[in-house]
């Protein structure tokens, strides 16, 4: 290779080295500074849930913080074996979501499972009485809520569609919650109720009225009870039907007659 053209490709080649070097040391400086950055958001962050917490704990104390509802966390890992029976036990309106096993954070990593609960006063009360509620199946400090709809429509992420969706019938209550109590039920609300009432009706092949009463009282379905007591005429006229379509139609249960071997056709 003549001088001239190696001279070129060393040149070439300590030119390529630089550039690479220099990406390097941006990339690297890029990723310390986002780091840093990083860092002082988490920073921040805790700094803002500390005054958070501290302002919660303050007004605790003295007793300026009141509301009708709250909202908490229980976590699977923490909480006693018998923490539902606990919280039965306070003869409080409660409601607590399907377990939350499926959420990511913001980064995308899965968040620790954990069930949100809402429990509901007949009047306002103090942070420092819900505490003695939530240390008792050693749930996070609680916070009260005004929204009480969208708190609950949390429990499945109704309203969030980006999120995993969690099923509405998974929802458990305690001592007869009733979301109807807290606030009116938009007329979507009641007819999704309805259509969810419909479809268990077909699943368990209920025929008669009383049934379907029966099972919403004895399973506590409060919410369930109030729609389909209020839409009698609707849903004993939709079982009455079922009723009699299944008598007009009866499914075939005894054998058909004799059965050609070969063919599979039915004899006379």
């Amino acid at each position: 290779m003549p001088t001239n053209t190696k001279e070129a490709q060393a040149r070439y080649n300590a030119k390529r080295a630089k550039k690479r070097e220099e990406e390097r040391k941006l990339k690297e400086q890029t990723e310390k500074q986002l780091k840093k950055e990083q860092t002082k958001n988490e920073a921040e962050e805790h700094a803002a849930e500390k005054i958070k917490n501290y302002m919660n704990a303050k007004s605790w104390k003295n007793g300026k913080t009141k509301a009708r509802a709250w909202a908490f966390i229980v976590y699977p890992e923490s909480a006693p074996e018998n923490w539902k029976d606990i919280l039965q036990k306070t003869g409080l309106p409660i409601a607590i979501s399907p377990l939350h096993d499926s959420d990511k954070d913001p980064t995308e990593e899965d968040k620790k499972p954990h069930w949100h609960i809402i429990i509901q006063w007949g009047n306002t009360t103090t942070g420092q009485a819900v505490k003695r509620i939530t240390d008792s199946v050693n749930a996070p400090i609680p916070i009260p809520i005004n929204g009480v709809r969208g708190y609950y429509r949390y429990f499945t992420h109704k309203d969030n569609p980006e999120k995993f969706q969690y099923d509405e019938k998974e929802i458990q209550t305690l001592n007869k919650f009733n979301i109807a109590d807290i606030v009116e039920l938009t007329r979507s609300e009641v007819d999704e109720i309805k259509r969810n009432l419909q479809i268990f009706i077909i699943e368990r092949n209920i025929i008669e009225y009383c049934d379907l009463m029966d099972y919403l009282l004895q399973e506590d379905l409060t919410s369930e009870y109030s729609i389909a007591s209020s839409n009698t005429y609707f849903f004993d006229k939709y079982i009455s039907s079922r009723r009699n379509k299944q008598k007009e139609n009866p499914i075939q249960t005894e054998s058909p007659g004799n059965i050609d071997p070969q063919t599979g056709e039915i004899l006379p």
